[in-house]
């Protein structure tokens, strides 16, 4: 009886999902693998981080118009030209487009600008599954002392994800921002997903929609947003991060959603925060695909991800390499995750989690950024 209640639930979301687009207008084919080559044969080795200037908690703080700091980008990519990073994952959010589409539309260009004077190409992320279900627009709160990330926020939020009438909106966000910078070449790719149908049991469990429901609603609604971007003819490619993925010889364990993201994504791109060895077996296991294997999210160092023997193993595979975290700031992530259970109120932990830099744009660890320089040729 479950099942079949589950069963009808998921069935009721796809029927909801569908009503309002039609899956044949203006749809594009996933690039074949041969096109998927050729793009990443014209990229360098992609090397940077997820960025999110230090003057912000989170995405809506760091783009609204009150917020956005265009001074505090510059200051701080130019720290990432210095040591050959060419490359920035840069989170956006549907509510910035429903409150003010041109005037997000323009900030995101000054962005893609300052980018652009320090040789960076960034790669931009619609949605995102993580952290806070209850986005808001207008000020944000300060960070939670002591505690990893106490602000970022959801796209689209638990209320709009649960109520189909809102879908239409999303649509108009992806083919709008999509649309307005689909032949800019100042872009690198667009991730369209990240980590869909997280959970955040251990961060947000009174809040989020319940994990069936909310896995339910995403599955559905991915592939209806690859195709929206779609339609909009982006000469830039698109993906959506797998995480947590099953490298077993034949996939048989992979979830729903893994195999949307693989079936979907022009490039592959994953996540990976554990220890060299299960990073090296994961891009073989993703190289089956036969397309450009990027890494998106990696470098924890307490709990083995690290610079020193996760990077020259992405160079020796000519895997791209986004780690998390540039600055230290109000995002906290040099904190580790467990400050949510165990929050560092006092103290600092013995080792930084994600960062690169101080606030003051020195380096957290001398021979981090050395090994960066050494291995982008900048040195």
């Amino acid at each position: 009886m479950n099942r079949l209640k589950s069963a009808l639930a998921k069935a009721a979301v796809l029927i909801a999902i569908s009503a309002f687009t039609n899956p044949a207008w203006g749809q594009t084919a996933r690039w074949s693998e041969r096109k998927a080559s050729e793009w990443y044969a014209r990229q360098p080795w992609l090397v940077g981080s997820n960025y999110v200037p230090k003057s912000a908690i989170n995405q809506l703080e760091m783009w609204q118009d009150a917020t956005f700091d265009p001074a505090q980008i510059d200051r701080e990519l130019g720290w990432a030209e210095a040591m050959g990073m060419n490359t920035m994952r840069v989170f956006l959010h549907d509510l910035l487009w429903q409150q003010d589409a041109s005037g997000f539309q323009k900030r995101i260009d000054q962005f893609l600008t300052i980018a652009s004077r320090h040789h960076i190409r960034p790669l931009l992320v619609l949605f995102d599954s993580c952290w806070d279900p209850l986005p808001h627009l207008g000020p944000q709160h300060p960070p939670t002392p002591g505690i990893h990330n106490s602000g970022w926020v959801q796209s689209p939020g638990a209320a709009t994800l649960a109520d189909p009438n809102q879908y239409p909106r999303l649509k108009s966000y992806v083919q709008g921002v999509v649309g307005a910078f689909a032949k800019d070449d100042r872009i690198l790719a667009w991730d369209v997903w990240n980590e869909p149908g997280s959970d955040n049991s251990g961060s947000y469990p009174k809040d989020e929609l319940k994990p069936k429901d909310k896995i339910a609603r995403v599955t559905a609604l991915l592939p209806q947003v690859f195709e929206w971007a779609r339609e909009a003819n982006p000469m830039q490619p698109l993906t959506s991060g797998v995480w947590g993925v099953d490298t077993s010889p034949d996939g048989a364990n992979l979830g729903e959603l893994q195999q949307i993201q693989l079936r979907e994504s022009d490039i592959v791109t994953f996540h990976n925060y554990s220890w060299p060895e299960y990073f090296q077996r994961q891009v073989a296991w993703l190289k089956k695909y036969n397309r450009p294997v990027i890494c998106t999210e990696y470098m924890a160092r307490p709990v083995g991800s690290t610079f020193d023997t996760v990077l020259p193993l992405a160079k020796a595979e000519r895997v791209g390499a986004m780690n998390w975290g540039f600055v230290a700031g109000k995002t906290q992530t040099y904190l580790p995750w467990e400050s949510w259970q165990h929050p560092y109120i006092l103290d600092e932990p013995p080792v930084w989690f994600h960062e690169v830099l101080r606030p003051d744009g020195t380096p957290y660890r001398e021979a981090e950024v050395n090994l960066i320089r050494q291995l982008t040729g900048k040195q």
